[in-house]
């Protein structure tokens, strides 16, 4: 958008609750680490999706399972060798509780039923990938572990459902392995553990995986916020920090803190001739902490004391500018404070009573919590269903029903997408338009309808488990097929050229493919998929998607066209999912 023609819009702070969202079912959302004890039963669920909590977890506990040596298994058929001194030390008990933790928390959640021996024995393919001599022989009742045709471990299978013993099981292998294989024995803890996993998750879908520590930890930072700050950005212009962002989620915004303002002092410590990195760091500390800050606004003479109190606070996820008589939303991702963001610069928004049209710009969002998805389509449909979840575990499956009201009263609403739009962003703008809230311009989006139950190992690695598969309000499954848009941008701009002249005309070229999109039913054959999306590529966005969303909301004739095209619901009340 030209700079010329648009303003950036600053949320005021919120002046209404956010809307209910009725679940047809009991949720449970705080993630609880897992114990790995083979006594004790299956763990809960932690949360929902492609990413996850809208609150922080505790310390990891760890699993009651005494240490094991790593050491070679007693009687084996050839004695292993000794692992040499200046190997990596391997915590095989702490080996032992991760995965132990991990099949516990599989067995029952995953879309379809595996059991421990089915996990274990995808996991232990990471012996044959680190070391291609080694090999698993499952054709007996014994599990063998081999070196070419040398039997360096064998035991018998534990029952198929047992994880602790399955767990046990693939510690004394990957042991036996370390004993005899240098590359094994090169492999520190995590290399081994993700090397597990990887296998695990390659016969599952393309969604789960687990995640190491520090990748974990950045993960969950961006859902719900890391350390506790001001919730300010910096930079330095010669000698002097200068404000440059306040976050709108943070403790600063409804301070005296404004973008420009010198930062003179953090609790009395000048900043002038400090680096960025430094005075950020200043800026951190435990979570409600006091922290004082000197700072002085432009075109003043004296500075002015702002006190504030530390807050963990999710990065910024909505952005808002002022287009002529309609407002842009662009939301990057849904992190636990999306939703609100958004109601902020809607209440703002709505003030302006030249205000004709709303466009919701999702290109290049890959989603994320799918319980924020829900509350922003709350915020603009009255009522009904946003989305179904549908898997195995009874915990998993939800009626995803909103009520609360339209918080701008039926204004027009374009939604913005292109083929990174995924997960969250794509049920948003699936509840949107299945209920004829918004007309959707762009492309056919990735098509990623499933959603993951995230676990805490003790490792304090992440498991992300699929665990249910979202169904849209008119019923047809978001998996592999995507959001079908009503104006499609992505087939150049002769096609757009007649798309529009026809609009005009009242004709909706792309209406065909809509209508099969929102008739299609869980199972679908990967052909009927692309037979689907054929009619509207996946592909990046342009400016061309701006374009054609300012045309069609200064046009009333236009806008209804587009929205009339969106079949009726012709189900019955009660949503049936297909298993």
């Amino acid at each position: 958008m030209p700079a010329s023609t648009a303003r950036r819009l600053f949320p005021m702070p919120l002046r209404r609750a956010l809307p209910c969202i009725l679940i047809a079912t009991l949720l449970v959302y705080q993630p609880t680490p897992l114990r790995a004890q083979g006594s004790s039963p299956a763990p809960g669920p932690d949360n929902l999706p492609s990413a996850q909590p809208d609150a922080a977890r505790t310390a990891p506990a760890q699993a009651a399972v005494p240490p094991q040596a790593d050491a070679a298994p007693v009687g084996t058929p050839d004695a292993p060798e000794a692992v040499e001194p200046d190997k990596p030390s391997v915590d095989m008990g702490l080996v032992h509780s991760v995965i132990a933790t991990a099949l516990e928390f599989l067995a029952p959640r995953t879309l379809e039923a595996h059991t421990s021996r089915d996990f274990t024995l995808w996991g232990l393919g990471c012996l044959t990938a680190l070391d291609p001599m080694l090999t698993l022989d499952t054709r007996g009742a014994d599990i063998r572990l081999l070196a070419g045709q040398t039997s360096l471990l064998s035991q018998p299978a534990p029952a198929a459902g047992n994880a602790e013993d399955w767990a046990k099981l693939a510690v004394d292998f990957i042991s036996a392995a370390r004993a005899h294989s240098e590359s094994v024995a090169d492999a520190s803890r995590e290399d081994l553990v993700q090397a597990f996993f990887d296998e695990l998750f390659n016969h599952l879908d393309p969604y789960s995986r687990y995640i190491g520590p520090s990748s974990a930890t950045t993960d969950r930072q961006a859902r719900v916020g890391g350390e506790a700050d001001a919730g300010l950005s910096l930079t330095r212009k010669g000698r002097d920090i200068v404000i440059s962002a306040v976050n709108a989620n943070g403790p600063a915004w409804t301070a005296t803190v404004d973008p420009g303002d010198k930062l003179l002092a953090v609790n009395n410590r000048l900043t002038a001739g400090q680096s960025v990195e430094t005075v950020t760091g200043w800026l951190r500390g435990e979570e409600d902490s006091r922290v004082t800050l000197r700072l002085l606004s432009p075109g003043q003479r004296r500075g002015h004391t702002v006190v504030l109190h530390r807050a963990k606070v999710p990065p910024e996820t909505v952005f808002a500018f002022a287009s002529g008589p309609l407002v842009v939303l662009r939301v990057t991702s849904f992190s636990s404070d999306t939703a609100e963001e958004m109601s902020q610069y809607l209440d703002q928004a709505t003030q302006d009573p030249n205000l004709k049209g709303l466009i919701i710009d999702l290109r290049g969002n890959r989603g994320g919590v799918l319980q924020q998805a829900v509350t922003a389509a709350a915020l603009l449909l009255d009522r009904g269903v946003a989305a179904v979840t549908d898997g195995r575990d009874q915990q998993a499956n939800h009626i995803w029903a909103v009520q609360g009201g339209d918080m701008t009263n039926g204004l027009p609403i374009a939604i913005l997408v292109d083929g990174r739009t995924a997960s969250a962003a794509e049920i948003l703008a699936a509840a949107l338009a299945d209920h004829r809230r918004a007309v959707v311009i762009g492309s056919s989006t990735l098509g990623k309808g499933l959603v993951q139950t995230v676990a805490q190992l003790p490792d304090e690695g992440e498991l992300f488990v699929t665990w249910s598969r979202v169904i849209a309000p008119l019923h047809w499954p978001l998996q592999g097929l995507g959001v079908m848009p009503q104006l499609c941008t992505s087939l150049g701009e002769t096609e757009m050229t007649r798309q529009m002249h026809d609009l005009a005309a009242g004709t909706l070229d792309n209406q065909p493919a809509v209508e099969a999109s929102r008739l299609a039913r869980f199972p679908l054959p990967v052909s009927r998929i692309l037979a689907i999306r054929k009619a509207c590529p996946a592909a990046l966005g342009s400016d061309r998607d701006l374009e054609v969303a300012r045309a069609v909301l200064e046009n009333p004739k236009w806008y209804k066209t587009a929205i009339a095209a969106m079949p009726e619901d012709s189900a019955s009340a009660s949503v049936a999912v297909t298993h």
